[in-house]
């Protein structure tokens, strides 16, 4: 870790301000085809095939290159990365509204998938102006930028009415741009970038940068990233459908039930940044994961006919879970999703305090692809078995996976550290690196 003590409480908050609202605006960019996509389908006459390929194309590319833009965060800056990401995503936002073949559409979507990706370089660059103790808040602060989601649902519809689709697409292109250019004249280089420069040493290579991608344990991560975040994602898009399949629900209707469901995931997550660094990451991952399971088990109950052989004659009765139960677990689902996406980010820098582009690239990948994948699955496991809940069953499947690995590997490191300390030390937050013993030991 760089040495921070120049760095004052204004420069942190300074970057922590403007690394935060830059994201703000890419993930409004990155979710603008929940808007436009239908008026884009109309007008090129689209199959549902096609169609669902270019909504799904920003959402890939946004995860798939968070690894490179991760790496080129370490190794050049997150100013000078953060900027360029910018602009490039801008150029290809404008480009939506200038195309008309099917094909440079999709080429536009690859760009404007580059809006998914700054998740990482402002996580990179916001981490080096903390010390560890803070990290936690300041990551979770910076991860309310996924708001941005909201500022389209809400905003884009009235745009798009006033000035249309494509005009909708030109004004995303130069706020974003004018975002690029704000951030690099106002916000500072990176401190690691400057001392670096200032000991004349060159960039780590993307070989070393990726060299902890062997461990085990950055999978593991990957794997709490891909439920906490990449089936936040996916069931934002799926439940106004599961509303209005399930419980047959008006469209409206399903999308604010959802919508409720999909805020606490952006605006707690500072809350679980704050959790992680007075309690422990580790702890925050179990409350999430515990209450996740308890949560999913419920939702995941199908409604059933029972006819159970009375005295005199059968009794039929019905079980399932009512629309107001089901409403309330899917919030605090959403609520509890918000803290493990800051707990996550929370270990990364702890573990990985010299490659957090590299390993967070990766873990936010991988949760990226969850949002993309899920979805999918959802709709194959409802045509296999014809039962709605089944995707929650999937979900439940994930996390109870998750959740035993996590409590294995924990308790087989803390073996391996001291058999003695096992049951009081658990759930702290020390990394995987060997310990010296205990004065007592020594």
């Amino acid at each position: 870790m760089h040495d921070l003590t120049g760095v004052s409480r204004g420069d942190r908050y300074r970057a922590l301000g403007f690394s935060t609202f830059a994201f703000t605006v890419c993930f409004a960019v990155w979710t603008i085809f929940s808007i436009i996509g239908v008026k884009i389908k109309q007008d090129l006459g689209l199959s549902e095939t096609e169609f669902g390929i270019l909504v799904a194309t920003p959402v890939l590319t946004g995860s798939v290159s968070r690894i490179f833009l991760g790496v080129w965060t370490e190794q050049y800056g997150g100013r000078l990365v953060f900027t360029i990401q910018m602009l490039a995503t801008a150029v290809a936002c404008w480009l939506l509204s200038e195309v008309r073949t099917y094909e440079v559409f999709l080429l536009a979507a690859l760009g404007v998938g580059l809006a998914g990706g700054s998740f990482i370089v402002g996580i990179a660059y916001t981490s080096q102006w903390f010390e560890k103790d803070h990290q936690g808040t300041a990551l979770g602060i910076f991860g309310v930028g996924n708001v941005g989601a909201a500022v389209t649902n809400f905003g884009a519809p009235f745009l798009v009415i006033a000035f249309g689709w494509e005009q909708t697409a030109q004004i995303y292109a130069v706020l974003l741009a004018l975002t690029a250019v704000a951030f690099y004249l106002l916000a500072r280089p990176d401190p690691g970038e400057v001392a670096r420069k200032r000991e004349g040493r060159k960039p780590v290579s993307a070989r070393e940068q990726l060299a902890p991608l062997r461990s085990l344990q950055v999978w593991r991560f990957a794997t709490y990233y891909f439920f906490v975040f990449g089936g936040f994602v996916a069931l934002a898009s799926y439940l106004p459908r599961f509303y209005v399949g399930a419980y047959d629900l008006s469209l409206a209707t399903a999308g604010m039930l959802a919508a409720a469901y999909s805020m606490p995931g952006s605006i707690f997550r500072a809350l679980g940044g704050w959790m992680s660094d007075r309690w422990g990451a580790r702890l925050v991952m179990y409350l999430t994961f515990i209450v996740s399971l308890a949560c999913l088990f419920v939702m995941s109950y199908p409604r059933t006919q029972y006819i159970v052989q009375g005295i005199d004659a059968p009794v039929q009765f019905t079980f399932g879970v009512s629309l107001p139960v089901f409403v309330f677990l899917s919030v605090l689902l959403g609520f509890v999703m918000s803290l493990g996406k800051a707990a996550v980010y929370k270990h990364i820098p702890v573990y990985y305090p010299h490659h957090v582009g590299s390993v967070g690239g990766l873990v936010g990948m991988i949760g990226g692809l969850g949002g993309f994948v899920l979805p999918i699955t959802f709709g194959i496991l409802n045509d296999w078995f014809g039962v709605w809940t089944s995707s929650f069953m999937l979900l439940f499947a994930i996390v109870l996976v998750s959740t035993v690995w996590m409590h294995v590997a924990i308790r087989l490191m803390e073996r391996r550290r001291h058999p003695a300390l096992v049951e009081e030390r658990y759930l702290s937050d020390v990394p995987d690196v060997p310990q010296p013993p205990p004065a007592a030991a020594r």
